[in-house]
């Protein structure tokens, strides 16, 4: 017992608040330089990432056997849909570096138990979020793309045609919401797991819960997701698969019972 208890100690030294706060600007610092050159090199590189972003859409197009295009009816609404393609990607590109600044500052705080015990989860979140944006991006989006061009209309006989010509701002700000939204919702077992690690829930507790957290899957699809039931269906159903495999997770890492003599 006493060994474990050397062992397990915290890999600090004693500094003042002032020594602390130098380290955190410090660290704040090295993240909002890492943001600004990814965002410069990002809006460098804007236009072939609305391109690749807006793939998708082009392929659904080309499947109809049409050539298509986006516009832009505002002034500045090119300008700032760039603008907001930059300050994405950059997000998405600097988050590493800037979860390892963040990391870097509170870890000497932590006990060398409590470092193993944080490190899987670190590294499940990323992956799980680049899970869910490619679920959106290769699953998703030609389906609910497809769904919703089903509602054109070619007109003909003195009626008056009906035809999509998508906005860049407004195709943006979708496919960046539902990117952050199943991102954000695969980081469901690492929530679940954690706060079982933790004591806050337990596996019984996820399972005596299940009918209640399927319907709960349902309508946070509904608040995340466009108002379209092939969207909302894709992101609960996973939800549901991830909440499953939570119990799984919360099973294995939740305290164990002391043995009876």
């Amino acid at each position: 017992m006493a060994e474990t208890e050397t062992e397990d100690h915290i890999d600090d030294k004693p500094m003042p608040l002032l020594d602390h706060l130098i380290e955190l600007r410090q660290r704040l610092l090295w993240s909002m330089v890492t943001f600004l050159l990814a965002f410069f090199v990002c809006y460098y590189f804007s236009t072939k990432i609305y391109l690749f972003l807006a793939q998708p859409l082009a392929d659904v197009f080309k499947d109809h056997g049409e050539a298509r295009r986006m516009i832009y009816t505002g002034l500045t609404e090119a300008f700032f849909t760039y603008l907001k393609v930059a300050m994405f990607a950059a997000a998405c590109v600097s988050f590493p570096i800037i979860a390892t600044q963040l990391w870097l500052f509170i870890a000497p705080g932590l006990y060398r138990s409590e470092k193993r015990a944080m490190l899987p989860f670190l590294l499940a979140s990323p992956i799980l979020f680049t899970l869910g944006a490619a679920l959106a991006y290769y699953f998703i989006f030609p389906v609910a793309w497809t769904f919703f061009i089903s509602f054109e209309a070619p007109g003909g006989n003195g009626a008056i045609p009906i035809q999509l010509e998508a906005k860049v701002g407004e195709y943006l700000d979708l496919v960046m919401k539902l990117i952050f939204a199943f991102g954000l919702a695969f980081q469901l077992p690492v929530a679940l797991s954690l706060m079982a690690k933790v004591g806050i829930i337990t596996s019984a507790t996820l399972k005596k819960y299940r009918r209640y957290a399927i319907v709960g899957m349902f309508v946070i699809a509904a608040i995340l997701a466009p108002p379209d039931i092939i969207t909302q269906c894709g992101l609960a159903l996973p939800l549901i698969l991830l909440y499953e495999l939570s119990i799984i997770a919360a099973k294995w890492v939740e305290p164990k019972p002391p043995p009876e003599d």
